[in-house]
C-alpha cells in the first residue's frame, strides 16, 4: 500500500467518524496541503464514495447522510484467518512500531464484519488464551516503512544502501542486495549478498538505521532459501559465552522463564546404573554476549541447578545469593 492509498483510506476513516470536517482540519491531522486533501476527496468520489462538499467560511467536507461502509465480504474461514494472522503477529512481536497498529487493525476488521460472524469471533477474542508470553513490539519491530521498502525492493531486486548497527555496536555503511526477508523467533531478518565480495550476510531490521533504494539490479540465485540461510547465519554466530548447566525440574517449567529462542534444552539421559543420577535433569544451553541476567533467572526458575561452563556464571549467582541473603537480613526500614 502506498503512502498516498494509505492516506485516502485514513481520510475516510476521519469522515466516517461524522460531522463536518474542514479542509485544514483535515489537513493538519493527515499530514498534507489543503491542495491534497482536495485530492483525496476526488480519489474517494471515483470510488463512489458519496463525500459532500459544503462552501462558504465554515464549509467543508462530510459523508453524505445515511452511507455506511458496506460489510467486508469474508467467509468465517478467511475472517478467522485474518483475525488469527494479527493475534499472532501481535503476541510474536512481528507488528511495527507499537502493538496500537494491531489492536485498531483488529478493531477496524471485526467493525465491518457481519454481525453474526462479529459476535463469533469477539468471543474468541474474550476465550482464547497463548502458552507464549506476547513480546514487546517496540523493542524488537523495525519501523514499518523500512519493513515494506525491503520488501520492495527485495521483490523488484533493487540494491539497497543501509546504515546499520552491530550487535557490538558498532556502525556502519553497507550496500547489499536483498535476496528475502525472514521473520525468526520474534525478529525479522533481512538476508541478501554484499555486492563488493559476493558473501551473504544476515541483518536483523531493528537495527538498519537508514536506508535508501539504489538503482541497478540483480538475480537470486535459483536455490537460494532465505530461511534456511538465516537460521544457519544464527546458528554459527559467535557469542562472547557459550552457557552450559543443567536443571532438576520439567522441560515446562524451565521454558517459563528460558524460551526456545533463548536456550536449547535437552534431557539429560540417565546412566543405567539404577540411580538417578540423571533423572529429573535437563541440559540448558544458552549463548549469551552478557552473563549478569542469568543469576536472576536462575533464582526465579527456583529448582536445583549445576553450572558446568563457564566459571564466570558460578561467581555471578554466588553475588546475587549474598546480596539476597543481605536485602533478607536487613530489617532497618
Amino acid at each position: 500500500m502506498t503512502t498516498s492509498t494509505a492516506r485516502v483510506l485514513a481520510l475516510l476513516e476521519i469522515l466516517q467518524g461524522g460531522g463536518l470536517r474542514t479542509v485544514p482540519d483535515l489537513a493538519a491531522r493527515l499530514g498534507v496541503d489543503e491542495r491534497t486533501v482536495r485530492r483525496y476527496v476526488g480519489h474517494l468520489l471515483e470510488l463512489g464514495v458519496p463525500v459532500d462538499s459544503v462552501r462558504g467560511r465554515y464549509g467543508g467536507y462530510r459523508l453524505a447522510p445515511g452511507y455506511r461502509m458496506p460489510p467486508l465480504m469474508l467467509t468465517d474461514e478467511e475472517a478467522l484467518a485474518v483475525l488469527l494472522g494479527l493475534l499472532a503477529g501481535r503476541r510474536a512481536g512481528l507488528v511495527t512500531t507499537s502493538a496500537a497498529a494491531g489492536e485498531s487493525a483488529t478493531a477496524k476488521l471485526l467493525r465491518v464484519l457481519p454481525a453474526a460472524l462479529r459476535r463469533r469471533l469477539d468471543a474468541l477474542l474474550d476465550t482464547a488464551d497463548f502458552t507464549a508470553r506476547p513480546r514487546t513490539a517496540t523493542s524488537i519491530a523495525p519501523e514499518t516503512g523500512v519493513l515494506l521498502e525491503l520488501a520492495e525492493a527485495a521483490l523488484h531486486r533493487r540494491p539497497v544502501a543501509i546504515g546499520y548497527t552491530d550487535r557490538k555496536g558498532r556502525v556502519s555503511d553497507r550496500t547489499v542486495l536483498p535476496y528475502g526477508l525472514v521473520a525468526h523467533a520474534g525478529r525479522w531478518y533481512l538476508t541478501g549478498a554484499d555486492p563488493a565480495d559476493g558473501e551473504v550476510r544476515t541483518f536483523r531490521l531493528d537495527r538498519i538505521t537508514t536506508m535508501d533504494v539504489r538503482p541497478g539490479s540483480f538475480a537470486v540465485p535459483a536455490e537460494f532459501d532465505p530461511a534456511a540461510t538465516v537460521l544457519d547465519s544464527l546458528a554459527r554466530t559467535p557469542w562472547t559465552h557459550d552457557v552450559s548447566l543443567r536443571v532438576r525440574g520439567s522441560v515446562r517449567h524451565i521454558r517459563t522463564q528460558l524460551p526456545a529462542e533463548i536456550a536449547t534444552l535437552s534431557t539429560v539421559p540417565t546412566d543405567g546404573s539404577g540411580t538417578d543420577e540423571g533423572a529429573g535433569w535437563v541440559r540448558v544451553r544458552i549463548r549469551a554476549e552478557r552473563l549478569e541476567w542469568i543469576p536472576p533467572v536462575l533464582a526465579a526458575l527456583d529448582r536445583p541447578f549445576v553450572i558446568e561452563r563457564p566459571v564466570a556464571l558460578r561467581d555471578l549467582v554466588r553475588a546475587l545469593a549474598r546480596r539476597l541473603d543481605e536485602h533478607a537480613a536487613d530489617d532497618s526500614v
